[in-house]
């Protein structure tokens, strides 16, 4: 797929710290319970740490008991692209932005709690957060 947003692995080496390169741009997971997003509570707008695309409202988190930051749906279906993960000997979706090729994390059907039934389970480090004007802690 051609990226809104391109540069060289260079490039991204360059604006993102090293474990930020390692899971956006090398498909790697931060460590479960790990993530300075998991708790995250406040009104807002969870974005691509590489291209700032908005991805997720806090009105679709919840806890999924899973360790890292959980959706049940993310902004628009155009805003992430799911492919096919086969590494770890097994069969994954991945979630990539849709804007940079960046890797976000994996989806799971197994929210039956959920409006959708999905669990976007997401690396805090490959999302940025952004609190809505005069949002206050939960």
């Amino acid at each position: 797929m051609a990226y809104e947003v391109t540069k060289s692995d260079e490039q991204w080496a360059l604006e993102l710290e090293p474990r930020e390169f390692a899971v956006l741009r090398k498909a790697g997971t931060e460590r479960p319970w790990t993530g300075a997003l998991l708790d995250e509570k406040r009104v807002g707008v969870y974005r691509c740490r590489a291209c700032g695309n908005e991805l997720f409202r806090s009105d679709t988190k919840f806890d999924s008991h899973c360790g890292w930051p959980s959706f049940f749906s993310p902004l628009a279906g155009d805003r992430v692209e799911l492919l096919t993960d086969r590494t770890l000997g097994m069969v994954r979706t991945e979630v990539r932005c849709a804007r940079c090729g960046s890797h976000l994390g994996h989806v799971f059907d197994d929210a039956p709690q959920t409006p959708t039934g999905d669990r976007y389970c997401m690396n805090s480090v490959s999302l940025s957060f952004e609190p809505d004007e005069g949002s206050a802690g939960a």
